[in-house]
Formats: C-alpha cells, structure tokens, sequence
C-alpha cells in the first residue's frame, strides 16, 4: 500500500490512520435509526477494507476525499440508513466548521474593524464596542451563540435561523434570562428594597424617589437581557413630591418663626398643607393657625411652593443625566430605559411630569438631545386630549419638547384595543410600552395589568423569503408561513423550558425584590416556572412591503389589494397566536418586530439568494415591519390610514413614524395636528421623526441654522452641520 499521509483541513498532514475510517463508520452506525439497520463489526470491517482499496494506490489524500469513498462504499454495500447517518454526520460537523469560522472572523472585527464599517459593533446602540467592556461583553456574546447554535438548539430551528428563514433575537441569552420588564415603582419602593450589595430605606424626597428610579432600571437590567420601562413615572414620582413638600413646608414653619420670633399655635395638618400649582386656600388658613399671622403663612405657602419645584427640577434634570450615564453589565451598556408618564391630574403628579419634560427640553451638558429614557406620553381623552382636560397643557408642552428634542413618543389609551383594560384612577390598566414599542397587556393567566409584567421573548420571520420561495404564489406563501409560525412557535417554548426551571436566586432584583408579577409570593429555591405565567410569548415579522411586492407587484402603500392581501397576512398571523393561547393558556402575541439590524440582515441574505429585485431586495434594508417604505412618497393622513389598522393586529407591540422636514418646532400647532390624526385613526403608539444636527465641536444637538445656539460657532453653510446629523436616532436602539 503506497498511502502514507493524509491532508487535513487546516492544510497540515497527518499519517494515514485506518483505525479513524472505522471509528467514523462506527460512528453512524451507532446513530441508525433502529437496531435492525445497524451493522455487525464484520460489515463495518468489510465497508473499511473496501475504502482502504480504493484509495490504497494514493501518495497522500485529503480528509474530505476519504469520507467520499466511505459514503459510496456504504451505499454500494447496501447499508443506506448508516450512509444517512453518515452524511448527516458530515453536514453537521461541516456546519461547526463553518460556525467556528465566523466565530473566528467575529472576533477578528470586534478587535481590529473600524466601528463605522462593521454591522457588528454597532447592532446595539446602547453599547460601546470601541470600549474594553464592550469589546468583552461583544466577545461573550457571540461565543455564548455559537455554543447555543451547536450544542442546544435542535437542528430545526438552527437551520431556520442561519438559512434567514428567522430571525432568533438575543439567542446568546437563551440559556441565562429572558426579555423585558415594566417596573411599578411605588410596589417597588414601598418598604425599601435591596440592591444586593445593600438595603435601600422607602425613600422620602422627590431627589430620593428619582435617584432609586435610576438604580431600579440598572438593578433589573443587569437580571435580564432586554430594555426596562417605568410604566407609571408621574404616579410614583408625584409621591416624592408629596414627600419633599411635607418636609419643606414644616421647616420654613420653623424657619419663619424663628426670624420673627412667633410660637407655634397649631400643628400642621399635612392632609390641607398639600403642593398647588395655584393659591391653596385650605392650605393657608391651616398655617394661619400654625403661625397665627395670614400674611406670613401666605409668604410660607408660596416660598414652600417654589421650594419643592426648584427641589423636583432638579430631580429630574439629575434622572435625565442618569440615564444617559449610568452603566451597567460590567460598565459596558447604558440600560434601555423608558418611562410613561401623563395621566396623574394631582398637582404633585403634574409637577413631576412638567419637571421632566422640562429636563428633556433642556438636553445634557452640551445640550445634546438625550436618548435615554425613551419618554412616552400616555394620551387620554378626559385627561390630557381634550382642550379642557386637566392635563391638556402638558400634552401641548409634550408636543413642543417632542418638535424640538424627539421625544416623548406618544402611546393612545383612547384605542378600542387599549381602552378595554383602563380603569379610571388605576395607573396599572394605562397602557404602557417599553419605549422601542413591546406592549404586554392581557393576560389568560392573572391580572390584566401593565406593571410588574413583560415579554418573555420573541422571533422575527423573514416575509420576503417566503414570499419568493412562493414565486407569487399566494397559497404556497401561506403554506410556508404555517411553517415558519410553527417553527417560532416551537423554539420560544424550547427557549421556555430552559427558563422556566431557573429559581429566584439566579435573579435577585427581579424576582428576588417581587418587581415580577408573583415573585413577591416565591422563596429564594423556588423555580420561576409558575411566575413565567405572566409573561407575553411573541411571534414576529419583517419586509411586510416586501414581501407584497414579491407576491403581486406593489406594496400597500401603493394598491389597495396589497393593504388588503398585507392585513390578511398580518391577520393570519394574529389569529394563529391567538390559537396558541386558547389552547395551551399562554400569553402568546403578535409582534410588529423592531427590526432595525435584522432588516438588514434578511435584505442581505434574500439578495444573495435570489439577486436584485426591484422593490424587493435593491435597497440596503428591508422595511420594517408593517411600514409603508419611507422613500414612497404619500401624504401623512394616507399613510395613517394605511398603517393604523395593523396597531389592533399586533398586540405585542408596534409603531408608527411620521418623517418631516424642517424644524416642527417652529409650527407647534400642526406638529400636534399630527399626533391627533394617528391619535383618532386608533394607532395605538407613535412619534414624529424630524431631523436633528449635531455640532461636531461641542456637540450640541438640536436643529441648527447657521450657528450653533450652545457654542455661537458659525458655518458657511448649513449642510456642514448636517453631515453630523442625527438620522433615526430613535430606531438605532433595537433590544426589544
């Protein structure tokens, strides 16, 4: 026999072993499907010698030309079921390769590729990939992929992922945590809470109340891998208020007494000596018993009033500043961090939301507009809606800070499919959302509330794909949307059942503090299954416009057969969600998936496949979700109209984006025109996109003329500034 030295791989070789051709055939002989297919040792000898002929008269042979041999020997033999277990093996072990190899090509662009040009280091807008600790979190993560890719997910739904066909959102945390959390403060900090490295007392200042709302959102990121929501910020910050006045008003009693030398007469009766925004009669004429003087107790009144703004001003400015710098997963990622806020008419509640718009319209440092918290207004017709309502002027000023700064978005309450749960006078049945747009309300299995609740996980399914796998035809797409639903379906409770049987103390604030629904009831031991129960199971979808264009030519924006062929898939989709809750008592939803990164992901690997396709795969990015594309031209109210009825379909969650040009700031009616029109076509959360410069010297952001309002510098011209724009800064943000 000449054969001496076989070529791996890698390029190196080794010498020719025939013990490893029947290690490897004894291999799929071990995995054939039942005992009978398998073979005795003298066939796995006999198919063993056959091979060794066959390449016996070779200097040397490569390791992928040897399992050729094998396969053919085995399949001549007749032994067909331990060929498939063999090629199976092959394919499997090719795929490692492959993994491995990204992996490697991975680590390669998070150490050495410029940030600006790899998708990579910029998919999650909240981490510094730039920076040591997000270089190592980047790391972990896409090891953490590659071990859950190869060593615990069945084969399905691997190949469903990497084939494009789905997309499985924060898959390197399938093993670790789950979503996203909406956290009722005032349950949180009624009694104190602990941190885990040491016990916070209730807090009693409005300073106090908002610094804890910060360390909150970073305690219950760091026990989970999505964004963390405050869904009643006014409630819970107007009882700060109520705090802090109590304590200024009796000392500037004290205070005023002592200047003027004057003896208390009475006590202070806190339940009439309450914050106003205006004159509080009740309030005076118990101080002008305290202090026996109705001139001095007016003066007391007013400078106590001036106090507690100045106090909640400055609270807020500070939570802002929080927000936008605090760290946290080993100091690598800002948390995403939302609150709700809009509906507490008390004059407390009302400060707390003015003071915090009015932080948002101020900016950071240099002015720059702040990403973090993702603000959201909640609209209530007979709170803020109406011109009479009680809190209509927060709802104007929420829309001249929205005109100038991006933000607030704002969420309707006023939609049939929102408006069923609201109760008047409970914060927990207003809508609430995460802020990138996750929205977990009903619930088959308790309390149908905002609080205390969030999304477990969810899928994205690739629309286009199926749409040309389909080649136009509609059945066939359906067919293969079954599939895929199925297949999402699948994997989230694969994905659960993992989760499911972690207990308590693998998450001390979430579960540990009782933020989740229940937790507050389990010992440290407990499994969290029973608890899980609360959290929304989401099936989602990308390249809705797409994927119409693929099927009959034209997206809905453009044909009145596609918006109708769009809300039939869309439907489908609903319908089989709501199917899989009736019947297994889950809270399973339909998702209008933030997508960003994936959409270019999908348009990428659809291009690949089936070349360039106009209107559907010739841009850099699929459309989002259910989205009219944003380079179709139509009018606003049109493009409500065809959006709107999509926010009833997808109770996991959506939005709605309105792009203008030019500063909205300098027209404050029309921008609020706007926000009533998808208020009253029942689009359930939404916003208004508008351009918004970046100085590249002090960096102030903000709209920009010809001179920078922070610094004064000035440009020839305009479009200087406008290289450093802020495009979509609110769609860079993707962890729901």
């Amino acid at each position: 026999m000449k054969l001496k030295t076989v070529t791996k791989r890698s390029g190196s070789t080794v010498s020719y072993d025939k013990n490893k051709i029947f290690n490897a055939i004894s291999g799929a002989n071990r995995d054939a499907t039942t005992a009978q297919d398998r073979l005795q040792i003298s066939d796995i000898n006999k198919v063993t010698d056959a091979v060794e002929i066959a390449i016996a008269e070779r200097d040397s042979i490569g390791v992928e030309e040897i399992q050729d041999v094998v396969e053919k020997s085995l399949m001549e033999n007749g032994f067909f079921d331990v060929a498939k277990q063999f090629i199976v093996y092959r394919e499997k072990h090719a795929r490692r390769r492959e993994a491995q190899k990204k992996l490697m090509e991975t680590y390669h662009d998070i150490f050495f590729a410029n940030s600006a040009d790899v998708d990579l280091k910029r998919d999650n807008a909240n981490i510094n990939t730039d920076a040591s600790m997000g270089i190592m979190l980047k790391l972990g993560a896409e090891g953490a992929k590659h071990f859950v890719d190869n060593y615990v997910l069945p084969e399905e739904y691997v190949k469903a992922d990497h084939e494009n066909y789905i997309h499985i959102h924060d898959k390197d945390f399938s093993l670790i945590t789950f979503n996203c959390c909406q956290i009722d403060l005032l349950k949180l900090f009624h009694g104190g809470f602990s941190t885990g490295h040491g016990f916070l007392r209730e807090p009693n200042s409005i300073r106090s109340y908002a610094s804890l709302a910060c360390i909150a959102i970073q305690s219950n990121q760091n026990d989970m891998f999505g964004g963390q929501s405050i869904n009643a910020f006014d409630y819970a910050m107007a009882e700060g208020v109520k705090k802090s006045f109590k304590k200024i008003i009796k000392n500037e009693v004290e205070r005023a007494c002592e200047f003027c030398d004057v003896t208390t007469k009475a006590e202070i009766d806190f339940d009439l000596c309450t914050y106003s925004e205006n004159e509080n009669s009740a309030a005076i004429k118990n101080l002008t018993e305290v202090v026996g003087n109705e001139k001095l107790a007016k003066k007391i009144y007013k400078q106590a009033c001036r106090d507690v703004e100045e106090e909640t001003h400055q609270a807020m400015e500070a939570l802002i500043h929080n927000f936008n710098t605090l760290h946290s997963r080993a100091g690598a990622q800002v948390p995403f961090s939302s609150i709700n806020f809009g509906m507490d008419i008390s004059p407390e509640g009302r400060l707390a939301t003015r003071e915090v718009l009015n932080a948002i319209d101020a900016g950071l440092g240099n002015g720059e507009t702040p990403i973090f918290p993702i603000s959201v207004f909640q609209l209530k017709s007979g709170v803020n809606y109406d011109f009479d309502d009680p809190n209509y002027d927060l709802f104007e000023k929420a829309c001249r800070v929205s005109a100038k700064r991006l933000f607030p978005n704002f969420v309707n309450i006023d939609a049939p499919y929102n408006l069923q749960y609201y109760k008047p006078g409970d914060y927990n049945s207003c809508i609430a959302t995460m802020g990138c747009r996750t929205r977990v309300m009903s619930n088959v299995n308790g309390p149908e509330e905002s609080g205390s609740r969030g999304n477990f996980a969810f899928v994205t399914i690739n629309l286009p794909k199926l749409a040309l796998e389909a080649e136009k035809n509609i059945d066939e797409f359906f067919n293969l949307f079954d599939k895929y639903i199925q297949i999402c379906h699948d994997y989230i409770l694969f994905r659960l059942k993992i989760i499911e049987e972690k207990h308590v103390y693998n998450y001390p604030f979430l579960m540990g503090q009782g933020v989740w629904m229940g937790s507050d009831k389990l010992k440290p031991t407990d499994s969290i299954k029973e608890v899980l129960k609360h959290a929304s199971l989401s099936i989602g979808f990308c390249g809705l416009a797409e994927c119409l264009v693929a099927l009959i030519g034209k997206h809905h924006g453009e044909s009145e057969e596609a918006q109708q062929l769009g809300l039939k898939i869309v439907g489908h989709l609903r319908d089989k969600t709501d199917q899989f809750t009736k019947a297994e008592k889950k809270n399973w939803t339909t998702f209008a998936t933030p997508a960003e990164s994936t959409a270019g992901q999908f348009q990428r690997s659809n291009r690949k496949k089936y070349g360039r396709i106009k209107g559907v795969t010739d841009r850099n990015y699929m459309t989002n979700s259910n989205h009219v594309p944003v380079y179709y031209k139509m009018s606003v109210i049109d493009k409500i109209a065809i959006e709107a009825p999509y926010h009833a379909l997808c109770n996991a969650g959506h939005i709605a984006y309105i792009e203008i040009d030019g500063d909205p700031a300098k027209n404050p009616t029309a921008f609020e025109a706007v926000i009533r029109a998808m208020h009253d076509a029942d689009m359930g959360y939404f916003s208004i996109n508008h351009p918004v410069d970046r100085d590249p010297i002090c960096g102030y952001t903000g709209i920009i003329e010809n001179e920078c309002p922070h610094c004064k510098r000035k440009e020839l011209t305009r479009g200087k500034f406008h290289i450093n724009r802020l495009k979509d800064i609110k769609q860079k943000n993707s962890l729901h």
